[in-house]
C-alpha cells in the first residue's frame, strides 16, 4: 500500500471504492463510540455518496490506517475548502474500533493537518467540536488547535441542532510573509 504520509503507528491515504466493505464494517462496529457526535457512512450507498463528496474540489478525505496491517483505523475529512484570501477548510475526524485510544487517530489527524498545509496549500483548519466530546477536544488541543469560540445550534446532528466549540489551527508562515 502506498501512503501519503506516515508517523508512528499510523499512515494516511485516500479512500477507494475497494475499501467499502472494510470501511462500512468499521463504521457499524463503531456506532456506539460515535453516537451522538457523528454518523459515519455505514452502508454501501452512504459510502459511495461519501466517495463522491470527497472527490469534489471543496472537499478532501483520508483514511487513517494502521501502518503495519493496513487496517482502517479511522478517517479525516476537510470540507468547505476555500482558496483565495482564506485558504482554509473545516476538519472532521473519527477513530474506528478497535483503534480508538491507541494513538492512531492522533497521529493520523496530525498527518492530515501537515498534508493540508504542506501539500494542499491551506493556511487554516477549523474543527467544530461538541462540548461534551472530550476525546475530540483532547486531540485538537494536543495537536495545537486553539479554542476560538462557541457556536450555539451550529450543526444539525442526530436529529437536533447541536452547540459546538470552534477550534482552529493555522500554518506556520513561511519566512518573508
Amino acid at each position: 500500500m502506498r501512503y501519503l504520509r506516515t508517523s508512528g503507528p499510523a499512515a494516511i491515504r485516500r479512500p477507494r471504492p475497494a475499501d467499502e466493505a472494510e470501511f462500512v464494517a468499521a463504521a457499524r462496529r463503531s456506532r456506539d463510540l460515535h453516537h451522538p457526535w457523528l454518523a459515519a457512512p455505514d452502508d454501501p450507498a452512504r459510502y459511495a455518496a461519501y466517495l463522491r463528496k470527497i472527490r469534489r474540489r471543496d472537499h478532501a478525505g483520508y483514511l487513517i490506517c494502521d501502518r503495519d496491517s493496513g487496517g482502517i483505523a479511522g478517517y479525516v475529512n476537510i470540507s468547505g475548502i476555500l482558496m483565495g484570501a482564506l485558504r482554509g477548510g473545516y476538519l472532521g475526524y473519527a477513530a474506528f474500533l478497535p483503534y480508538s485510544g491507541t494513538g492512531h487517530a492522533f497521529a493520523g489527524i496530525g498527518l492530515v493537518v501537515r498534508h493540508a498545509f504542506d501539500t494542499l496549500g491551506l493556511h487554516r483548519l477549523e474543527a467544530n467540536i461538541q462540548p461534551g466530546n472530550e476525546p475530540s477536544r483532547r486531540v485538537a488541543r494536543k495537536l495545537g488547535f486553539r479554542l476560538e469560540g462557541y457556536s450555539p445550534d451550529y450543526l444539525f446532528i442526530d436529529g437536533a441542532w447541536r452547540d459546538h466549540e470552534r477550534w482552529a489551527i493555522t500554518a506556520p508562515c513561511p519566512a518573508g510573509e
